[in-house]
């Protein structure tokens, strides 16, 4: 129970995190007279990077367990390594090219999650399934 509702959290904070890395370049001056300016903060971002990997391993291995299958894999290891070049970029003088690493990163992650939660909780069609 608790591994899916993990995925299902980890899917939804990871397609969040990659729309307001896509998204951030464009309402970078809104977000303070909103009072969301801790959105653009760059700690902010760093520290829910390292959650949002933390909490995507830890599933995916907790997947990896239970349904023996390394498919969603595929999709978190070059989600990590996106998001982590994309945070090492100077965010002041490559703002593109960090929103577009870190989104496609984000989108990588929550495509992790969602392949793990049909891997370990729902019909795979493969070589053995009968229909």
């Amino acid at each position: 129970m608790f591994a899916r509702l993990a995925d299902r959290f980890g899917a939804t904070a990871s397609f969040l995190c990659a729309i307001h890395c896509a998204l951030l370049p464009l309402v970078i001056a809104v977000l303070p007279a909103l009072g969301l300016s801790f959105l653009a903060d760059h700690r902010f971002e760093h520290a829910f990077i390292a959650f949002a990997s933390m909490l995507a391993l830890t599933t995916l291995i907790l997947g990896f367990r239970r349904h023996q299958r390394f498919r969603a894999f595929w999709f978190l290891l070059p989600g990590i390594a996106l998001l982590a070049t994309g945070i090492v970029f100077d965010v002041e003088q490559a703002t593109y090219v960090h929103a577009i690493l870190v989104a496609i990163g984000g989108t990588l992650v929550a495509l992790a999650h969602l392949t793990n939660l049909r891997l370990a909780h729902g019909h795979v069609h493969d070589a053995t399934c009968e229909h």
